[in-house]
C-alpha cells in the first residue's frame, strides 16, 4: 500500500498538510508518505494520472498503482480513514 501526499509547500495549505503528516506519524508510528510537490514534474504527472483537481490531495494506492481512495481539497481526511487504507 502506498500513500501519496500532493501539495504546494509554499501555499496556505502547507502547514495543515505538514501538521497532518506529523500528527499521523505520532499516532500510527513511522509512515512512509510519498510527498510530492504539485509544481514539480513528478507531482504534476501524478495529479494528471489520477485526475486530481484540488490540493492538497492524499491518495491511497495499491502497490500496482491502482487508486483506492483520494481525498482532495483544503480539509484533511480523518487519520483513521487514511490508516484504514494504509494498513489494509
Amino acid at each position: 500500500m502506498r500513500i501519496i501526499v500532493l501539495y504546494r509547500p509554499d501555499s496556505e495549505h502547507a502547514r495543515a498538510t505538514e501538521d497532518f503528516m506529523r500528527d499521523y506519524q505520532l499516532r500510527y508510528g513511522p509512515t512512509k508518505f510519498e510527498v510530492q510537490n504539485i509544481d514539480a514534474s513528478d507531482g504534476g504527472a501524478t495529479a494528471s494520472l489520477y485526475d486530481i483537481q484540488q490540493y492538497p490531495a492524499i491518495l491511497a494506492l495499491r502497490n500496482d498503482g491502482q487508486l483506492l481512495r483520494a481525498w482532495e481539497g483544503g480539509e484533511m481526511p480523518l487519520m483513521d480513514e487514511v490508516a484504514g487504507y494504509a494498513f489494509s
